[in-house]
């Protein structure tokens, strides 16, 4: 079983995300655990505080190393973590590839970072990967996880009702999906590709292979490379 510890000070924004549709389905099925943790519990002072201003005067707020040590602290004390990600936006970029090697790993923390970042000592010293989901920035790292944490989940076996609708996923050869049809055949005069139809196996494998490279070519040229 997988299981996922989610670092985080605004845990409110991944309690849906991840309680519902797939992620949740698996949880229920005890396919995986997510644990999500209020960095605030170990924060300082009477407000708790896991946030100071910057050495050098720079704008924004920068989370704290204390806090975010204690708790990895105590989350490794309990069991060994196969991965310690931080979700930063230089990190490696987040590919299916990538998800398909984490949904193998048995233990994954996940820091999110908020504000203007987090102390440059916990990426030296704490973090074993940083993963970025784009090349954007984004008002913290807590989105960005639920996509990594959706992604990894929806791979493991029994998550999904029928596993090799995975299979076929864009990405998982290389390649964008082809398009996708259901009923009816015909709705306000737009028709579904007579191949679909035609119930030949061979002739539609061969019809989706050339659409999945024809449109891979058109919207990810790069992924042909």
């Amino acid at each position: 079983m997988l299981r996922i510890d989610i670092l985080t000070v605004v845990p409110e924004l991944l309690d849906s995300p991840l309680s519902h549709s797939i992620p949740g389905r698996a949880v229920k099925k005890g396919l995986a655990e997510i644990h999500i943790h209020n960095l605030r519990k170990y924060g300082l002072g009477p407000r708790l505080t896991v946030d100071d201003y910057s050495y050098g005067g720079d704008a924004g707020m920068v989370m704290m190393v204390e806090p975010v040590f204690r708790y990895i602290e105590e989350l490794t004390s309990e069991r060994h973590y196969d991965e310690i990600i931080y979700m930063a936006p230089d990190g490696e970029i987040f590919d299916q590839g990538m998800a398909n090697e984490l949904s193998l790993k048995e233990n994954i923390i996940i820091l999110c970072g908020h504000y203007k970042g987090i102390d440059e000592r916990i990426r030296e010293h704490l973090i074993t990967r940083e993963i970025s989901v784009g090349n954007f920035v984004v008002s913290g790292g807590e989105i960005p996880a639920a996509i990594v944490a959706d992604a990894i989940i929806r791979l493991l076996p029994g998550a999904l009702t029928d596993e090799t609708s995975a299979l076929s996923d864009s990405f998982q050869d290389g390649l964008v999906s082809p398009p996708v049809y259901t009923r009816p055949a015909e709705f306000n005069g737009w028709k579904v590709p007579d191949v679909l139809l035609s119930g030949n196996p061979k002739l539609i494998r061969a019809w989706q292979d050339e659409q999945s490279i024809a449109r891979t070519r058109e919207r990810r040229p790069e992924m042909l490379k």
